[in-house]
């Protein structure tokens, strides 16, 4: 690869090289030298702007954690409207249908990566914590309208979703499930 030559915002130019690889290869194709090639810069380039690859991967998820809480954001304000099913699987459908899985499974397989992003999420998988955060904020808002009977234990409620539609999805290579068979679900479990 050639050096010296020019990249804008090359930070976000190789975090999108190794969604793409991500996506297309998973998480054990993910190398330092197959996100510079995916990026078409030199192998230096990655080791300019990051400590090493952990710390890399490591920001990588981070960065994708922020753009959760855009979609948390979205998902609050839902609240009180539409059909409350509807909101979830949305929510749910487009959580799921992004590099998430991918990195839900690239975390679980680095020790590196996981150890770094304890400092940042303490408990639980990042992206996963996340997620069940933000519907948990939903579920709250939509009981104080409601929409979700007092007593139903949205701490519960939020985890169940999180984890069965996690399961709906985490098999990259085999066929997606629908929106139409995730509302179902989410419709199975969310009292109403």
């Amino acid at each position: 690869m050639p050096t010296g030559v020019a990249m804008r915002d090359a930070r976000e130019q190789l975090f999108d090289a190794a969604e793409r690889v991500l996506l297309r290869d998973g998480p054990e194709a993910l190398t330092s030298r197959a996100v510079t090639t995916e990026a078409g810069c030199a192998k230096g380039m990655l080791h300019k702007h990051f400590t090493d690859f952990d710390g890399f991967l490591a920001e990588l998820v981070l960065d994708r954690i922020r753009r959760l809480d855009d979609q948390a954001e979205v998902l609050l304000k839902a609240a009180g409207q539409g059909i409350v099913v509807d909101n979830l699987t949305t929510m749910l459908t487009d959580l799921f249908g992004s590099v998430a899985v991918a990195i839900v499974s690239l975390t679980i397989s680095r020790d590196g990566l996981r150890a770094r992003l304890r400092e940042d999420v303490p408990t639980g998988v990042p992206i996963l914590t996340e997620a069940g955060r933000a519907l948990r904020d939903y579920l709250a808002a939509e009981q104080t309208y409601g929409r979700i009977p007092a007593g139903a234990d949205i701490d519960v409620l939020g985890l169940t979703l999180i984890g069965s539609t996690h399961l709906l999805f985490a098999d990259r290579t085999g066929v997606r499930p629908t929106t139409d068979e995730v509302r179902a679900f989410v419709g199975s479990v969310v009292p109403s």
